[in-house]
């Protein structure tokens, strides 16, 4: 039977970011440096089967600290975590390895400084994601405000509204966040906003090669787990984009390939926390069904790097 030709657009870049390695690396050296288990505070990341991966090295992954035995390790996520946590670790005289992303942490030192400096912080951000919840619990109660859509500005109650700065997650929509801030710039002009922008190189790259990419597909795929707040935006900027089927799949098991009937191109790509192994999986998928031809489309090229914590590189 002859298959029906499709084009597949791949986008470049995708999936794993220099801060998600940095976390998966962080929690195997620490297997590697302390034996099992080594507890994981929250996802090291959000993606299933990377940590059902970590899981069977023997990781163990909990919400909370006093879920975590004294005599264990225990590893911070990427996402973050308020001040609370790392200062109830040292309290609990327990080894603890902090896994944040650079960037996240650079949104921490911004929202620090600015509060030292007499401002109130508003976060642009997701209520209850860990990132949020993290780059919050940086201040005292009352010192970052949270806002989420345009509408959230309007409502806004402020100490003072020349004493005010900005931050962001670093896993938004550019273009939404845009919105937002324009709409805090319109009612607070001295808002003060940070030096760089907060939303991360990663984030907008993997949105940027949506967006060349959105246009000339048919549908469009995002790997990533429904938890991921940047796989979510992919998909949401490939429909603003133009394309008229976008989806989120973990797997190539969750595709639904009655929607896809009649397709003849179809756009790829995955979210920060997806490894490249899971979109294989779905290049294979589609060349079981149809006579596939992959087209790269690269956007930018990346080569950054972090660090790992000083603690692991040490001997025992």
């Amino acid at each position: 039977m002859t298959l029906p030709d499709l084009t597949l657009y791949l986008a470049a870049p995708r999936g794993f970011c220099a801060g998600v390695d940095r976390a998966i690396k962080i929690v195997e050296m620490a297997l590697e440096k302390w034996g099992a288990p080594v507890y994981v505070r929250h996802e090291i990341v959000h993606n299933k089967f990377v940590v059902d991966g970590l899981r069977t090295k023997g990781a163990i992954f909990v919400e909370e600290l006093d879920e975590c035995p004294t005599d264990r390790p225990v590893v911070f996520s990427a996402h973050g975590v308020p001040k609370s946590v790392p200062a109830e670790a040292t309290a609990r005289q327990m080894i603890a390895v902090d896994a944040t992303c650079p960037l996240v942490t650079k949104v921490h030192m911004e929202a620090a400084r600015h509060h030292e400096q007499g401002h109130q912080i508003v976060m642009i951000g997701h209520a209850g994601h860990p990132e949020t919840i993290g780059t919050m619990g940086q201040l005292p109660e009352g010192g970052v405000l949270l806002v989420e859509t345009p509408a959230d500005v309007a409502t806004l109650t402020v100490r003072d509204p020349e004493a005010l700065a900005f931050v962001t997650q670093t896993t938004l929509s550019v273009d939404d966040t845009a919105e937002i801030v324009a709409a805090l710039k319109a009612r607070f002009p001295a808002i003060v906003g940070p030096h760089k922008e907060d939303i991360c190189y990663a984030t907008t790259n993997r949105q940027e090669a949506v967006k060349a990419m959105a246009p000339k597909c048919d549908a469009l795929l995002v790997v990533g787990a429904p938890n991921s707040s940047n796989s979510k935006r992919l998909v949401e900027v490939a429909s603003r984009a133009g394309c008229g089927y976008a989806q989120l799949v973990q797997r190539a098991t969750e595709i639904d390939w009655r929607a896809l009937e009649g397709i003849r191109s179809v756009g790829l790509t995955a979210g920060a926390s997806a490894p490249e192994e899971l979109v294989n999986e779905v290049i294979d998928a589609f060349r079981a069904r149809f006579t596939v031809s992959v087209e790269r489309v690269e956007t930018a090229t990346e080569n950054v790097e972090f660090k790992v914590p000083r603690i692991l590189r040490e001997t025992v």
